[in-house]
């Protein structure tokens, strides 16, 4: 019988499902980014959502054997591979001119981020100071791969100085490698009886190895590669189809050499990317010829926020320990509003943020601190870290840990599961409120169409000529791919 030849295994289901939201997404790219304002971590979680186990039931994760370990490993190599994007695309000598902006973002305000949310995680869900500290460093670091969904490859993201979207991409590829000092402290004080073993273990193992010795790793991946790179391009020994392959595969190379040597994966990856781009004057075709952020956003990080939606801990939101549903929207409405904001606003207002020059782009890089795959990595390594001392959780916490780390394992993972969910959404569809409300805040004369006209740069913010001028090629080639596209209508 022709039944008996349907195979509808987990994988196959798995394949068809994710591949019909990329088709659908990929079809309708340009309306859904330059007309609705909309990027594809948020669709691709409601889609994961609808499709998994609590509404349709085709995606169901855990019970095909996506274990925690696979969910580990994931997100390790998914936000590998986009810290390594973003230090590849950021300009020349970036950091030499923007030392004290990104000092602010790295030091003051992931420090007053991380303190505050462990404050707000003690109280709300009665747990100990440090268990707070533990769970709160993985909601430091702000989300290259949500950031890199709002701040490229849109229409809303030229209407954004270039300054500021350096700034928050630098730092969004930098801060996940940074806040490993800080889970680490946490995780140290829990697993250590004497201050003088937490800060041993702490200043050696993670600040100078983990953290010293990744950057020094990560730049010399990043010239030696940088070299040979250059030396095959120049005696045509590379293909064309290549090349965009080379880009991805030194990225999990990177996130590899980390990983097995123990030190810090996405500082490691940053690094090789910004070594890579910096060690020298890459070839022309290097930089027009591949689009590894555009084929990552569209295939593995959409991927995953698919698979995340889908793996949602429902269960745990409403009947675990301390969580209920109005703690948790109460503490994600608290750290939407208090986490980054004020420190940000602060530090502009001191003069200590440069590349910030009025208030409204102060609010906005306070308020774009996505959370998202990092957030779970580090979620899942704290896990780790306390159940077994290694890089491998388990599914349940052992009967033999002391009380207060079964009780840090149990909470960690639906309290940031849940953040990531919120933040996904709200970060994620703010190009389209920020887009609806500065267009309703114009006169009437001088509104552009509601959806996907607008191309001025956003009301308080301080364009210089180099972003004006990105800002109008983008334009121009938006307007050549339309006349494109109508031309081949008339020709049908």
């Amino acid at each position: 019988m022709a039944w008996s030849q349907i195979e509808a295994t987990p994988p196959h289901i798995s394949y068809l499902v994710i591949t019909s939201f990329l088709i659908l997404y990929a079809l309708f790219s340009v309306l859904i980014r330059n007309r609705l304002h909309l990027s594809e971590p948020p669709l691709a979680t409601v889609f994961g959502i609808v499709a998994g186990p609590k509404v349709l039931g085709f995606l169901q994760p855990y019970e095909w054997g996506f274990s925690d370990n696979v969910v580990h490993e994931f997100t390790r190599i998914i936000v590998g591979v986009q810290c390594f994007a973003v230090g590849l695309e950021l300009p020349e000598s970036y950091f030499p001119r923007t030392w004290l902006s990104l000092g602010m973002l790295l030091g003051p305000v992931m420090t007053f981020g991380w303190i505050i949310c462990a404050v707000f995680i003690t109280v709300i869900f009665d747990i100990d100071i440090i268990s707070g500290l533990i769970i709160s460093a993985c909601l430091t670091p702000t989300d290259p791969v949500l950031a890199a969904s709002v701040l490229s490859n849109s229409q809303f993201s030229t209407r954004i100085p270039k300054r500021i979207r350096d700034l928050l991409s630098a730092e969004s590829g930098c801060n996940d490698g940074v806040s490993f000092p800080f889970l680490y402290i946490g995780l140290s004080i829990l697993t250590r009886s004497t201050v003088g073993g937490i800060l041993k273990k702490w200043f050696l193992i993670t600040i100078l190895y983990q953290c010293v010795l990744g950057i020094i790793i990560g730049l010399f991946i990043g010239h030696f590669f940088n070299r040979v790179y250059r030396f095959v391009h120049k005696r045509e020994m590379m293909g064309h189809a290549s090349y965009l392959a080379f880009y991805l595969l030194l990225a999990i190379f990177s996130v590899g050499v980390a990983s097995t040597l123990g030190v810090d994966d996405f500082l490691v990856a940053f690094c090789a990317g910004l070594g890579f781009s910096h060690a020298g004057n890459m070839p022309l075709k290097s930089q027009t010829e591949t689009r590894l952020p555009i084929i990552i956003d569209l295939l593995m990080n959409s991927t995953m926020f698919v698979f995340f939606g889908a793996m949602m801990p429902w269960q745990s939101f409403n009947h675990l320990d301390s969580i209920t549903p109005f703690r948790l929207i109460a503490f994600l409405v608290l750290i939407l509003l208090f986490r980054r904001i004020p420190i940000v606003y602060a530090l502009h207002k001191l003069g200590a943020m440069p590349q910030v020059k009025t208030t409204t782009e102060a609010l906005f890089a306070g308020h774009f601190g996505p959370m998202g795959v990092g957030a779970l990595f580090l979620a899942m390594e704290a896990r780790a870290e306390l159940e077994t001392g290694g890089s491998i959780p388990l599914p349940n916490p052992p009967d033999n840990l002391p009380i207060e780390l079964q009780r840090t394992v149990v909470l960690v993972w639906p309290i940031i599961c849940f953040v990531v969910l919120g933040s996904t959404l709200i970060h994620g569809l703010s190009t389209l409120g920020i887009s609806i409300s500065g267009h309703f805040a114009r006169p009437k004369g001088d509104r552009a169409p509601l959806i996907g006209a607008e191309r001025e740069g956003l009301h308080g913010m301080v364009f210089d000529d180099e972003a004006e001028a990105e800002r109008e090629g983008s334009v121009n080639e938006q307007d050549e791919e339309e006349e494109h596209r109508g031309f081949l209508r008339g020709r049908t």
